[in-house]
């Protein structure tokens, strides 16, 4: 695994627990030699872990929509910038980029990013491991949403499972680099 993308808010949230994670997340990936893929943003989130990553010397590819870059929200001093069209463009590019996915805290960019590549693993369309930093429990109501889903015969249990959850960034990045997909038959 030499790449990881990266969905976030561009907001940081009201607890401190967001940024040390998204920070933690990007320290993390530096140690392990990894890449980091996200979005290009400076702000929130997103800026939080492009500049952990960026301070501890290691890689970060940022692929962001040209509109965003015209609003300047653009972060500035990236190893690597891809500037796309649109947000299909980007969405597409990132994944393809990238080795692995993970979810920090976000709205609802972050919930739909997450969810599209989540649904393409269901597919069949990659086997990259997907993850979910679940900082201070962020994630809680999500998980128990999918496992709604599952019981109420809307996605298969072991739909759930191909998501990988904890709450430390070290511990996520060793389930993504030993994953294997608990999908026999999609």
């Amino acid at each position: 695994m030499s790449s990881v993308c990266v969905y976030c808010g561009s907001a940081v949230g009201y607890r401190d627990e967001y940024r040390q994670a998204a920070r933690a997340l990007g320290s993390a990936l530096v140690h392990a030699g990894i890449t980091l893929v996200y979005g290009g943003g400076q702000r929130g989130l997103m800026g939080e872990i492009a500049d952990a990553v960026l301070q501890a010397r290691g890689c970060v590819i940022g692929v962001i929509p040209k509109l965003l870059i015209e609003q300047e929200v653009g972060h500035r001093n990236l190893t690597e910038v891809h500037i796309v069209e649109n947000m299909h463009e980007r969405k597409k590019m990132m994944a393809d980029l990238s080795d692995a996915f993970v979810a920090l805290p976000g709205g609802t960019g972050t919930f739909e990013e997450l969810f599209e590549i989540y649904t393409w693993a269901q597919l069949g369309y990659h086997e990259k491991p997907v993850g979910l930093l679940n900082v201070a429990g962020y994630h809680d109501l999500l998980l128990a949403m999918l496992h709604h889903a599952a019981n109420e015969g809307f996605m298969r249990h072991d739909y759930i499972g191909l998501l990988q959850v904890t709450s430390d960034a070290d511990t996520l990045l060793d389930k993504l680099q030993h994953y294997v997909s608990p999908i026999s038959n999609k």
